[in-house]
């Protein structure tokens, strides 16, 4: 079996469905601005320019600068783990299926959480510091339409009414609108494309589209658990000591550009693997997010404890 070509269709089919099943998948859509060319390094663009000036009838225009570049940034997050099916349980007809669909489960229920826990955290943690971000509110259904409809609005005071926004919601305040007779007359199902598929999803009068994400994903700051220290082998993430909870994060759909990557896989048989009579297969995930301090200032976040 060609355990090289296996791993190149592992590693493009894994980067595939982390896009797809993530439920911040949307933001790699923005990656298209993005310059990769391997490893941990990425290229993201920066554009900046001045504003109007007065027009001179004897001098004409004013001079202006447009400032654009490429700033090379380095993916912080780079993770993975060893796996390893012992030979007398896979044979070489199935392993391919066997790998796949091992590797699959792996990314499903512990890659992408984790994924989507670090980039939420960070861009509230970013609201946060350029103070766009309220807090000690918990959704009830008496105040949470008016609360986010204000958020809203203080997003739209900086881009105006026609930048698409999207609103990534904790799953409990998302019940709340949605199971209130009354709240719920308030949302449409609408179409929502991220990566090469199409979402059903429920938006606010049918315009801001709201990802509802499981609470546990929604905190300012985790624990990324470095497999090898004790009390951290079993690896993944936890809510950090003193973090907050997330009710929703309001952004422009083009702001966060996010970037996932499959380093390449390997896949020893088990000839080759020198620990154990097993066919063995490591997987890297690479991953970061960024938002520009002009786009930062374009978001807001809600919380549920004070900011103070």
């Amino acid at each position: 079996m060609n355990t090289i070509e296996t791993a190149a269709i592992i590693q493009s089919e894994l980067d595939k469905a982390a896009v797809e099943q993530s439920t911040s998948g949307w933001m790699e859509v923005n990656d298209k601005l993005v310059r990769y060319t391997g490893g941990s390094e990425v290229k993201i663009p920066s554009l900046a320019m001045d504003g109007l000036a007065d027009y001179d009838r004897n001098n004409g225009f004013a001079s202006g600068d447009v400032d654009f570049r490429y700033q090379t940034k380095t993916m912080t997050q780079d993770r993975g783990r060893s796996f390893s099916f012992d030979e007398n349980a896979v044979d070489e007809t199935n392993f391919a299926l066997t790998a796949s669909t091992v590797m699959g489960e792996f990314q499903r229920t512990k890659v992408i959480p984790e994924i989507d826990a670090y980039r939420y955290s960070k861009i509230a943690t970013g609201c946060i510091a350029k103070d766009r971000a309220s807090g000690g509110y918990v959704p009830e259904e008496a105040t949470i339409l008016q609360k986010l409809y204000y958020d809203i609005a203080a997003v739209q005071d900086v881009v105006g009414e026609n930048t698409p926004l999207v609103v990534t919601i904790d799953r409990m305040a998302a019940a709340v609108l949605s199971m209130s007779e009354k709240l719920s007359k308030k949302l449409d199902v609408a179409d929502f494309r991220q990566g090469d598929v199409t979402l059903k999803v429920k938006s606010l009068d049918g315009i801001y589209p709201l990802i509802p994400v499981g609470s546990d994903k929604m905190k300012t700051a985790y624990l990324f658990r470095d497999g090898r220290t004790e009390g951290q082998k079993k690896g993944g993430f936890a809510p950090a000591e003193g973090c907050k909870s997330i009710n929703w994060i309001i952004t422009p759909r083009t702001a966060p550009i996010a970037v996932s990557k499959t380093d390449r896989t390997r896949i020893f048989d088990p000839e080759t693997n020198q620990k154990a009579r097993a066919w063995a297969m490591d997987y890297r995930k690479f991953h970061d997010l960024w938002i520009t301090d002009q786009k930062i200032g374009q978001c807001f976040v809600n919380l549920k404890e004070a900011l103070a």
